[in-house]
């Protein structure tokens, strides 16, 4: 799956997001709203990672789905 999938298809992603990031809230999911720079962004806040960090996991993430 490449992000623009994911975009297109978030109403049902965003529960394999929130099964591997669980600190997001369902508001964080609305704002996200698919955007892989904001995801990035939300993650940093809510986990205190580098940006680099959270590009790996997402990148790691995008990977196994």
């Amino acid at each position: 799956m490449n992000w623009n999938q994911i975009e297109g298809n978030w109403e049902q992603v965003k529960g394999e997001v929130q099964k591997q990031w669980g600190e997001l809230t369902n508001d964080d999911m609305d704002v996200i709203a698919g955007n892989r720079k904001l995801l990035a962004g939300k993650l940093q806040e809510r986990y205190g990672k580098a940006e680099e960090e959270v590009d790996q996991e997402i990148d790691g993430w995008l990977s196994k789905n």
